[in-house]
């Protein structure tokens, strides 16, 4: 498997959603999370649905993250990724990173240097098993917590006062 388990495990909860085009792709992680014992509360859709639209789901999860964004984690999934990291990105607190296959270097990135705490996944341009490697690399990846970055992520932060 994968995702290896770190200390931080037991104190993180993940939430997740998706739009029709990453449903597929939510179901799976879902299934991969959990057997890694991560806890998940699945925003939804809970059925596929053509023609739904990404803001619904996304939007909630993004609203939990926001309300604990050190201990919450996010998972968005949609066709492209671009509309779930865009809409997520509004609200406060939330820094979603995009990735939709590639250099795996940008997911661990985004974490050390970003501290992101959604990652949106593009299911149209990346196979099952790059989207299970970029999530386990998301989450075993820690914020470097470098001063740099922390002062950047502050005036970030000030951007959404």
């Amino acid at each position: 498997m994968l995702l290896r388990q770190v200390v931080f495990l037991n104190n993180m909860k993940i939430i997740i959603g998706s739009d029709h085009a990453g449903y597929d792709l939510k179901t799976d992680l879902i299934q991969f999370l959990r057997a890694a014992n991560y806890e998940i509360e699945d925003i939804g859709p809970s059925a596929y649905h053509d023609g739904d639209d990404y803001p619904d789901f996304i939007d909630e999860v993004a609203k939990q993250v926001a309300l604990d964004p050190d201990f919450l984690r996010g998972i968005i999934i949609g066709g492209s990724g671009q509309g779930e990291a865009i809409s997520a990105n509004r609200f406060k607190g939330v820094r979603a990173a995009l990735y939709y296959g590639g250099n795996i270097n940008i997911v661990t990135l985004s974490r050390e240097h970003n501290n992101s705490n959604i990652i949106s996944l593009g299911a149209r341009f990346m196979s099952t098993d790059k989207a299970r490697k970029a999530v386990s690399v998301w989450l075993n990846t820690p914020f470097s917590n470098e001063e740099r970055h922390v002062r950047r992520i502050k005036k970030i932060d000030l951007l959404s006062n």
